[in-house]
């Protein structure tokens, strides 16, 4: 998370991990200006898998088109014989996201929750593209509850939870194709939405009283600049000179005064510099709220 906060404060080039991350968040929020004009649906889904996979692992598979061969799911080197899991042909797709764009769309009498579960299930055993399926299927989680309208924001981070105990979710998702038992998994799903929504409520209380701290602290120094200062802060805990130059419309003096006053009071750390030779400022304390690993609250 350190390393995104980086490239959206300096434009430091990121690695590998980090722009799947960069364009995990930029898909999603491609996709919920487009739910104004769109439903959940597989033109979606198309829209959203390419700008998931612009340009980083898996890009010269068809990002933003469904597949035309089979694909399957298993140890590397593994064959179609061989494959853990063999999704459904290419000439099938076409039926089976239709099946998915009604259940997706429809009212059932299943809780919210279960509709989710079982929508990602589906989803991942059809597997329409050629790569990044569990990439885009993970994001759908979060995805399909503000298209609901059950989250004001993609603010339930479930990807971390499943990236933890990745072998269960795998185990899970086969008992629904080999018995047809959704139980193991919509349990785990429903554990993942149990601890990552009291992780995020921690976080939240944690980010409001810093935000009340730095708050303080500003009104204290006497300038409405400061108080600017704490507003960037709580959106990036790390802060450039040339951010607070173009946010607060202040000369690159002016903001670095700010940044020195901010680290005398405790607030801010000054950080390695960017690649480009920026000045960087840490709240470290924000940064830990933000993205301390939830691991150690299961």
């Amino acid at each position: 998370m350190a390393e995104v906060f980086e490239v959206d404060a300096a434009g430091d080039a990121p690695n590998a991990d980090v722009e799947e991350v960069v364009n995990y968040v930029a898909a999603m929020r491609w996709g919920l200006e487009r739910l104004d004009e769109l439903p959940l649906s597989t033109r979606l889904l198309c829209e959203m898998h390419r700008r998931l996979m612009d340009g980083v692992r898996g890009r010269e598979l068809a990002p933003g088109e469904l597949r035309t061969s089979q694909n399957w799911i298993g140890a590397p080197g593994s064959t179609v014989e061989t494959a853990q899991f063999v999704p459904p042909p290419p000439d099938e797709l076409a039926k089976l996201l239709a099946d998915w764009e009604r259940f997706a769309n429809e009212e059932p009498e299943l809780p919210l929750l279960v509709q989710n579960a079982l929508l990602h299930s589906q989803f991942e055993t059809i597997h329409p593209f050629l790569d990044g399926n569990g990439r885009l299927g993970r994001l759908l989680l979060a995805f399909f509850l503000v298209a609901r309208g059950r989250l004001g924001m993609p603010l339930l981070y479930l990807s971390s939870y499943v990236e933890r105990h990745r072998q269960a979710y795998y185990d899970a998702l086969q008992t629904i194709r080999e018995t047809g038992d959704p139980i193991p998994w919509v349990e785990l799903f429903l554990t993942a939405v149990k601890t990552q929504a009291g992780d995020a409520v921690r976080r939240a209380q944690q980010i409001v009283e810093l935000r009340e701290q730095y708050r303080q602290i500003a009104a204290a120094m006497g300038t409405t600049n400061a108080l600017a200062l704490v507003d960037l802060i709580c959106e990036n805990p790390i802060v450039t000179t040339r951010a607070i130059e173009g946010r607060l419309g202040v000369s690159r003096p002016t903001a670095l005064r700010l940044l020195r006053r901010m680290e005398e009071r405790g607030v801010l750390k000054e950080g390695a510099e960017g690649v480009r030779g920026q000045r960087r400022y840490v709240a470290l304390a924000m940064m830990d709220a933000i993205s301390a690993d939830a691991a150690a609250n299961q």
